[in-house]
This record gives structure tokens, C-alpha cells and sequence, in this order.
């Protein structure tokens, strides 16, 4: 147990190497946290951006290694965002059957941030319904993450949002964890792609570069560059299910207007699903 969570804490404060090391010797000792761990190793090839490996991972995670959540986290990256939100309320209803209320509210969260890209008029409910869920429970991550929803449901249409990025960057620096900082910048990335503020993207673009200089979370600032419709500066290490176009695409789907020019500031999104 004490070597899962040591594994775990290395994960959220980005020493992957580490993290590694540790899930696979729980994963190869075959103990009541060996599917959790195998569920860490999946989410590990998630921040290197292998996301063939962690697809063939959750074919074989089952409930307890939380397998319709680790599909979630594929799907959404690929811009898919219809395929991860059935994964995500599959895995806050299996959780509900099982009655492990954390779980249920990490998946609506996640929920909830996903469906803020597409569906921003249904997107009121989905936080609220997280945050219902959250009432009773210490989950600082999930908490972070419904927060974030309500930052990318509100991109392009208020006047504070900028300030709300703000106040949330110190808050989830205070933490350390990582996963929450470039998910932060994400969504404001989003924001300023949908306004057509091309300075202060290119500010989030260096931050996310910040950040994901040791290779996690790399893909973030591929994403960033996808949904503002900007060329990648090199290579992508990310190894999509799909091709990178294919998946730029798929962030700029069917329907979606491309970011407006500054002086129109209109607001775009994506529609699809």
C-alpha cells in the first residue's frame, strides 16, 4: 500500500520515471492494489502521449482498474469528446453501483469538463451535478477539475474569465499538481483561441511549453495549437489513435468555425456530437 501511493504522489508531482517504477512493482505483485496500479501505468502512457498503449491497457483494467474512465482520458484527447463523455457517465454509474462515491464524482467531473468544449448550453448541469457529488468529500483534483469545466463552458462569453485563470494559477501552484496546471492552461488557451487573442495565447502556448518540458502532458500543447487552428512548431512526441491531422481535425470538427479575427470577437466552438 505504502509503495502504491508513494507511486501515486510521484505521479500528481510529475516524476514519472519514478511513478513507473513504482506502479509496475505493485502491478507484478498481484495484490488488491495490482489493478489500481495497472490503472496508474495506463495513465502514465496517457501523459507521455501514447495513446495506443493505454487504449490495449483498459481492455483489460475491468471495474477495478476503473476501465471506462481510463477510456474517458483517451477519447477526449483525440478531440472525441461524445465517445469520452458515454466512457465518463459509464464510470459514474458503475461507480454508483458499487457505491464508491469518490469515484463517481471524479467521473462526472470529468464529465462535465469535456462536455464544457461542446455542449456550453447543457453545461450548467454538469458542474452542479459534480459539485452535488463532491458535497462530503476532500477530492482537491476533482474539485480543480469542476472548476476548470466552468472556466471552458464560459470561454469567449465573460468579461472576468481572465481573472478567474488568475486566481486559479496561484491556487493549483500552491498544490504542485501538474495534471491540474496544464488542464488550467488548456482552458485558457480555449478562451483566447475563441477570442481571438493571439498575444495571450501565445503566452498560455510558452506556459504549457513550461510545463511539459519533461515530455508529460506534451500533447496539451499540441491540442493548443490544434483548436487554434496554428501549425506545430515540430514533431509531435504524441502517438494519436488516429493521425495527427485526423485528430486536428477532430478539434476542429464538423461545424466548428474556425477562431474569429481579433476585430470580430466572436464566440466559436466546438460542435460536434
Amino acid at each position: 500500500m505504502a509503495l502504491y501511493y508513494l507511486a501515486k504522489a510521484h505521479r500528481d508531482l510529475g516524476r514519472s520515471d519514478d511513478s513507473r517504477r513504482g506502479m509496475q512493482r505493485v502491478a507484478d505483485g498481484g495484490g488488491r492494489l495490482a489493478p489500481a496500479a495497472r490503472r496508474g501505468l495506463a495513465h502514465l502512457a496517457r501523459l507521455a502521449g501514447d495513446f495506443p498503449a493505454v487504449r490495449e491497457i483498459a481492455q483489460g483494467l475491468g471495474w477495478a482498474g476503473r476501465h471506462h474512465r481510463v477510456l474517458g482520458d483517451v477519447w477526449w484527447p483525440q478531440g472525441d469528446m461524445t465517445r469520452a463523455a458515454t466512457a465518463y457517465a459509464a464510470a459514474r454509474d458503475e461507480a454508483e453501483t458499487h457505491g464508491v462515491v469518490g469515484e463517481r464524482a471524479t467521473a462526472q467531473a470529468q464529465r462535465a469538463f469535456v462536455l464544457a468544449f461542446t455542449h456550453p448550453g447543457r453545461a450548467d448541469d454538469e458542474p452542479h451535478l459534480a459539485d452535488q457529488l463532491l458535497t462530503g468529500l476532500d477530492l482537491r483534483a476533482t474539485t480543480l477539475t469542476t472548476r476548470i469545466a466552468a472556466l471552458v463552458r464560459d470561454a469567449g462569453t465573460t468579461g472576468d474569465l481572465d481573472d478567474r485563470v488568475r486566481v486559479l494559477r496561484t491556487e493549483i501552484g500552491v498544490t504542485g499538481l501538474l495534471d491540474a496546471q496544464v488542464t488550467l492552461e488548456l482552458a485558457a488557451g480555449f478562451h483566447h483561441a475563441v477570442t481571438g487573442a493571439h498575444d495571450e495565447l501565445a503566452l498560455t502556448i510558452s506556459r504549457l511549453r513550461d510545463l511539459t518540458r519533461n515530455g508529460d502532458h506534451a500533447y496539451y500543447t499540441d491540442i493548443a495549437h490544434f483548436v487554434a487552428g496554428l501549425p506545430l512548431d515540430g514533431a509531435s512526441p504524441a502517438r494519436w489513435l488516429d493521425t495527427e491531422q485526423a485528430t486536428r481535425q477532430q478539434w476542429r470538427g464538423p461545424g466548428h468555425r474556425p477562431p474569429p479575427a481579433p476585430e470580430h470577437r466572436a464566440v466559436t466552438r466546438l460542435f460536434r456530437g
